[in-house]
């Protein structure tokens, strides 16, 4: 698809996306849309910006022992100071999620636990089947950068290799984590644009 940035820059600040979680994924993907004119974003994470996120997340230093919500609206505000951002401070569940991305036009899953993503998809799925849904899935450790990719299925778009989880010896590092978040800000991007 091919538009004139001025006219993406329009069609995005009409819109609305929610990014449940602000570590890797969450920090980078709304960085990245940001930068592209999204006009609002709701954000939830219940997490503090510690020193181990500084090697992959979209904080600094003097962030450190801030709520990552805080200290991401701070730095996103700085990208584009027009942004309506709502950020809520806490731990997502199936009970508040439907009444905090109510309103949004495109849901980002950005978890770093499986338990967590598994829950934010399924009740995702059943309160919007309509909805799209777009998850990250294996971005772990370093290289094999063509295994990375989108698989859609109906709504729910997973980005990733689906194979790479994060252990001691296969940490999350700043490439692959910055690819797939950066993955994910597309496909929200194509999604809002083809309507």
């Amino acid at each position: 698809m091919q538009m004139k940035f001025s006219d993406i820059q329009y069609i995005l600040s009409t819109k609305t996306v929610g990014i449940a979680g602000a570590g890797g994924l969450g920090s980078n993907c709304a960085a990245a849309l940001v930068r592209c004119g999204l006009g609002k974003l709701v954000i939830a994470d219940f997490d503090i910006v510690d020193e181990s996120n500084l090697n992959r997340q979209f904080y600094f230093r003097n962030q450190i022992g801030q709520p990552k919500v805080e200290a991401l609206r701070h730095n996103l505000i700085r990208i584009n100071p027009e942004l309506r951002l709502t950020a809520f401070n806490l731990r997502l569940d199936s009970q508040n999620i439907p009444r905090i991305f109510e309103g949004v036009d495109v849901l980002v899953e950005a978890f770093d636990r499986a338990d967590q993503k598994e829950m934010l998809i399924e009740t995702a799925l059943e309160q919007w089947p309509e909805r799209n849904l777009v998850v990250g899935s294996g971005m772990a450790g370093f290289g094999n950068t063509q295994a990375l990719m989108v698989k859609k299925y109906g709504k729910l778009y997973v980005c990733g290799d689906e194979t790479e989880e994060k252990s001691p010896e296969n940490p999350l590092m700043a490439p692959r984590v910055g690819i797939v978040a950066h993955m994910q800000a597309n496909v929200v991007m194509e999604i809002l644009l083809k309507k």
